[in-house]
């Protein structure tokens, strides 16, 4: 039996976790965290990465990925605020997608409150650091990729 496939998508400046502004993102860079949850989930799914700070790229492997992953988690970054491109690039695609972030959105800047690419995704984690993907990994291997 083929194990499910979910992707982790990052968006812009996540690249940059461990380093940047590590009172809000904490200290632990995300190719690590990436690492031991793989090995973790191993015998449940296989997990792929991919980072990109350019949206174009995004919505490329949101379409390469989109009709044969049992499930994409993906954090947007920035561009959760300002992406109809993104929004639609998640609205054309089959596989489910969990919007995460890793600080509550809700708690931050006023122009964070609201998100674009949110409403196309079939639900948001927040808040909870990087556990905001493992959480979101879970919804999907109980209810999507099992």
């Amino acid at each position: 039996m083929m194990k499910k496939r979910v992707l982790i998508l990052n968006g812009p400046n996540l690249n940059l976790l461990g380093k940047r502004e590590t009172e809000v993102y904490g200290s632990k860079d995300f190719e690590s965290f990436f690492l031991a949850l793989k090995k973790n989930f191993e015998d449940e799914v296989t997990l792929e990465y991919y980072q990109s700070n350019i949206e174009g790229e995004l919505i490329n492997k949101l379409h390469e990925v989109g009709f044969s992953f049992e499930g994409i988690i993906f954090n947007p970054g920035g561009y959760t605020h300002t992406s109809v491109a993104l929004h639609d690039a998640i609205k054309a695609i089959s596989s489910p997608v969990i919007e995460v972030h890793m600080t509550n959105i809700h708690s931050r800047e006023e122009f964070r409150h609201v998100g674009i690419t949110s409403a196309a995704s079939l639900g948001v984690v927040s808040g909870f650091g990087l556990w905001s993907y493992e959480m979101a990994l879970q919804f999907l291997l109980d209810n999507y990729a099992g």
